[in-house]
Order: C-alpha cells, then structure tokens, then sequence
C-alpha cells in the first residue's frame, strides 16, 4: 500500500510568551567570534575621520554603528529601518555586545558624516581582512587548479528619485549607480561605488593598488567586454598576471575580417558544445591604444540552417602552451565569478542604496561588502566541505538564523542555543576553539557558552 502524504491542520497548541529572554537570531555569536579572531571591532575603532563625534563620551561609539549594520545585514535586513529594529531584539543585542542600538535617523546622520578618506580606509580594511582570510583558508577552497582567480566587473544599481548623488542615465535611459567591484577567490577584494568616471579607470586603479597579492604567484585575471579597450589591454598585460582573458565583442569587426581569411587547416580539431560544432584558432590584432598586437583566441561555429559563420574572440596573454580551446574553456568559468556578483547584491539586497549622499552611499556599501566578506570566510575557514556550496542566504537561513534563550541563574548569564542535531558537534568544536568561556568567579564582559546536550 503506498504511502498518502497530505497537509493537514496541526495539532499543537499555541502558547504566546513575551519574557524578553529569546531571540531568533542566536547564531550572530558566530559573526561576533569571527570579528574578535580578526580583531575587526578594534580595527573598526581606529579607523581616523570615521567617528564625527566632537564629544567622545557621549552617543554611540564608530564600531558601535558599524557593528548594528554588520549584524543587521547577516541576519536578513536590508535597511536601515532594519537595523533600527534591532533593537528590539534585547537579547540579540546583548549576546553580541552591543549596549543599545541606534535609530535609523542616528545612522543615517553617521553615515553622512564619512568623508572619501574614512571610506576609503573602510574599504581598506575590508582589503586587509579578505587578504587575511584568504590566507587561512585551504588552497583547495579559495583557488581554482592551483592559481588566484581574480575578477573584474562593473554592474548597475538602478535609483528611483533625481536628487540622488553620483546617479546617471544608463543606455536604456534609467537612472544608475556605477558599482565597480574586484574579486580574488571567494572574497569582495575591493569595490567603488560611481566614484570614477570610467570603467577602465577604476580597474586600473583597483589592479594596481593591489598587485602585491598575486605577483610572484600563479594566478588568472578574468573580465568582461567593459574591460576591452585596447589601452586597458595592455594594462591588464602588464598587471602581473600569470594568465589571463577579457571578453572581446565590441570592436570585432576588423577580427572578424582576419579570422575569415585564416584557411580551414588553422582553426584545429572541431569540438562538440551544446550540439554545435566549434573550431578555435588564433588571431592577432593591434585595437585602437594599443602599440604592438594583441593575441586574441577565436572560435567560430556555424548555426544549423545558417551560411555563414559566427566569431567569438577573447583577448589573452600570448601563451605557446596553452591551445586558444584551453582558453575559452577558462574563459567560460567566468560565469561562476559573476555568480557571486549576483549572489552579494541578491542576498544582502544591494540593489537598494539607502540614502541620497553618495558618500553616504558609499560608506554603507563599504560595510556590505565587508559584512558580506565575513559570512564567505566563515564558510571557507570553518564550515565543512559539503556546506562549501552555499550562498550568503544559506548561510543566514540555516546557521545564523538559530533560536536562543537568555537564562540567568546563581549569578552566571546562559544562552541556551537550539542547534540542529546534524550540526550540534560543529557548533561544539567552533565554540570551544574560538569562544572565551569564563572561569568560576571571575568577573568578564565575556559571556559564558555552554554546549548541552538536551
């Protein structure tokens, strides 16, 4: 007889309690554990121009407000009327910390207040800790085949309201914020939000700046076609990389005309992807500022029904190993790249600047993007290799996102944390690695984690 799964009503009763001693998010102590192993509260707190206060001994600390948006962006909001509801999370606030936090008014006057120079050092910052973190981590989780994956890419942030700062007209005549960002491994390396006037200027200024990280190793540099003027060609060439590529679709007509005179004996062995045919050669050209040609790899198929052939063209390090195949096979891994992109300003909701200052704009997306860098480096340094696949979202919904009751008795403060019982031991092994527990007596703002078994 088979089994009749239905959805029926239940058969519990409810029972509402207000004590004040719960919270939903009980699992914020794994962010505030990670932030205390790379001391990111005190280097918060010594960021210079990121505190306005001209009375220090009042209002709410710098790291303070940093802090109430980290954990409001790791635990699903999305604004700042979002981190103001924090505080009515009693017990969230006082497991991770923080006092009392602050309105969205008092927030969005902080983040007012930032300067490019406080912004650029919060951004600084976020470089530092995801260089940290990337070092940590195993090779196997942060590097693909042995080298640095770094990528380059800029999207647009669509704004509703003409007096917001920094926003212009798009190709399709919306209003939108330029987002430049760089990755390395897993990790946000760096980002600019409209605050250059080029693409090709901010890459070149984000390359640079951090060049020290793969220079002397193995690494690969991927792009897209805003990456392709010839000038930027040769920078990227020149950038240290062991190997790159750059999507090459705007200016293909000359290439097009090379690639058509090239005989059929050059374009190698014909391969089979997605049902078409495909044959790969290459082609040099020398684009428009650039003073010496450039290696491109071509590919050519012909759609069924069709005459004529069609060209696709990646520009890339002149290379007597690799086969142009190897290169667009490579290339093609982008898509895995851009996926985080999606995923940063899908999961942390970043379609959505929260205020009309661009500077303003800018500081928020500073702490995003850091906020975003410590949930990747929780998963690559401590979550297990099966739960090496999720997303921001998954890491909010299925390990922060853990009931906590607040017990206090003979003196000693508990949070009583309610684990799923596949993931009790590695709670038990993260919190006795990195959480401090507090002797018998002795007095401490640390809190006192105990792992039961009930």
């Amino acid at each position: 007889m088979k089994a009749h799964h239905r959805k029926r009503k239940t058969r519990y009763e409810f029972e509402l309690t207000g004590t004040g001693r719960a919270t939903a998010h009980g699992g914020q102590v794994l962010v505030d554990a990670l932030c205390r192993r790379f001391r990111l509260w005190e280097r918060l707190a010594a960021v210079p121009g990121l505190d306005p206060r001209k009375r220090k001994g009042s209002g709410h600390d710098p790291e303070a407000l940093a802090a109430q948006l980290i954990f409001t962006l790791t635990s699903g909001g999305v604004s700042l009327a979002d981190a103001e509801r924090l505080g009515a999370d009693a017990v969230l606030l006082e497991s991770v910390g923080l006092e009392k936090a602050a309105d969205q008014t008092t927030l969005g006057e902080w983040l007012r207040s930032q300067t490019d120079e406080s912004v650029r050092l919060l951004c600084k910052l976020n470089s530092d800790f995801a260089k940290e973190a990337l070092a940590q981590a195993k090779p196997s989780r942060v590097r693909h085949g042995g080298e640095l994956e770094v990528f380059f890419d800029d999207t647009e942030i669509e704004v509703y309201g003409k007096k917001i700062e920094g926003a212009r007209r798009n190709y399709n005549g919306d209003l939108a914020l330029s987002w430049q960002a760089l990755w390395a491994g897993p990790f946000l390396l760096d980002q600019e939000l409209g605050g250059f006037a080029t693409v090709a200027a901010c890459q070149e200024a984000l390359v640079a700046e951090h060049a020290g990280l793969w220079e002397g190793g193995k690494s690969c540099f991927l792009a897209d076609s805003g990456s392709s003027e010839g000038r930027l060609l040769g920078h990227t060439a020149g950038a240290g990389f062991s190997r790159w590529s750059v999507s090459y679709n705007k200016w293909t007509g000359p290439l097009e005309r090379l690639a058509a005179q090239k005989p059929d004996g050059e374009w190698g062995d014909p391969a089979e992807r997605n049902g078409v045919t495909e044959t790969y050669a290459w082609v040099l050209h020398t684009p428009e500022g650039m003073a010496q040609a450039q290696t491109f790899a071509a590919c050519r198929w012909m759609p069924q029904g069709e005459m004529l052939w069609r060209y696709a063209f990646v520009a890339c390090e002149k290379d007597s190993v690799r086969e142009p195949r190897a290169v667009f096979e490579r290339h093609r891994l982008k898509g895995a790249c851009e996926q985080r992109f999606s995923e940063v300003l899908s999961d942390l909701d970043l379609h959505h600047p929260p205020c009309l200052s661009l500077t303003a704009n800018r500081a928020f997306y500073a702490l995003a993007t850091l906020a975003y860098n410590v949930l990747t480096a929780l998963k690559v340094l401590d979550l297990d290799d099966g739960q090496q696949s999720w997303r921001a979202r998954s890491i909010i919904r299925h390990l922060l996102t853990i009931p906590a009751t607040l017990v206090c008795h003979a003196n000693r403060r508990r949070l009583k944390l309610c684990i799923p019982a596949g993931l009790l031991n590695w709670w038990r092994l993260f919190l006795a690695k990195f959480v401090p527990r507090r002797k018998r007596g002795e007095g401490t703002d640390e809190a006192y984690w105990p792992v039961l078994n009930e």
